[in-house]
């Protein structure tokens, strides 16, 4: 497993942490996803034979926030 750190932007409450952290649950691959709302990052714990990180920031853009990748382990 590898985690990823993504830097959001767009993000207005809470609410929109919550829908990030479900959306990316959802996708094949994706272990665990904590967006934090206050600090504007999500960490992702994902399985790189599974899916990529280009592949969790289009799920972010699609849902029309701003994302880069912060930092990578």
């Amino acid at each position: 497993m590898k985690t990823v750190t993504l830097k959001i932007t767009g993000m207005h409450c809470v609410s929109c942490a919550i829908n990030i952290d479900f959306e990316l649950e959802d996708l094949e691959g994706v272990k665990e996803s904590t967006t934090n709302y206050a600090k504007q990052v999500s960490a992702v714990t994902y399985d790189p034979d599974k899916i990529k990180p280009e592949q969790i920031i289009a799920v972010i853009t699609k849902l029309e926030y701003g994302v880069v990748i912060a930092e990578q382990a």
